[in-house]
């Protein structure tokens, strides 16, 4: 009798476990895209975007202008070393053109996740929180979801009530 009473409880005692677990779900895409903090986000990256094209576009400008200059030039009377100076001067000036935009990227980057980072930092937050003054075991994002049943609960609203984000 002892032994059949230690084995039902073994088989139950998982099933009591997780029949306590409290599992909700929110959109995170959704929620992080109307949070107010990303418009402020945008402009500044946005500026950073209108920069690098305009320095862009004057370095495009002088390479144009230095080929119209060098095309105007009738090549039968240049000698040799002209020809090769106006080469190099070109394929300087072109080597220029792709450090400038492989540095620019690389800093526009690194000023995306920089002014990113606070405002996911925030919506963590929020969603830990909400998960805590719920007792939720877990927070799943909808996203990676495969089924979401009828049952399940959908924490989005509550995540965006402490983001103070209103529909």
């Amino acid at each position: 009798m002892l032994k059949k009473l230690i084995l039902l409880l073994i088989v139950i005692a998982p099933m009591t476990i997780f029949a306590q677990d409290k599992i909700a779900f929110i959109n995170s895409n959704e929620i992080f895209s109307k949070m107010p903090e990303l418009k402020d986000v945008e402009s500044k990256l946005a500026t950073k975007r209108e920069t690098i094209t305009k320095n862009a576009a004057a370095i495009e400008k002088e390479y144009n202008d230095l080929v119209e200059k060098f095309g105007k030039d009738s090549t039968s009377n240049l000698t040799e070393s002209i020809i090769l100076d106006r080469q190099n001067q070109l394929e300087s000036l072109q080597k220029r053109y792709q450090d400038f935009m492989q540095t620019s990227q690389a800093e526009y980057g690194k000023e995306q996740e920089t002014l990113l980072a606070p405002v996911q930092q925030k919506m963590r937050q929020a969603i830990q929180t909400v998960g805590t003054e719920n007792n939720y075991t877990y927070i799943l994002d909808a996203g990676a979801l495969l089924h979401v049943g009828a049952n399940a609960i959908d924490a989005s609203k509550l995540v965006k009530a402490k983001l103070g984000i209103t529909d």
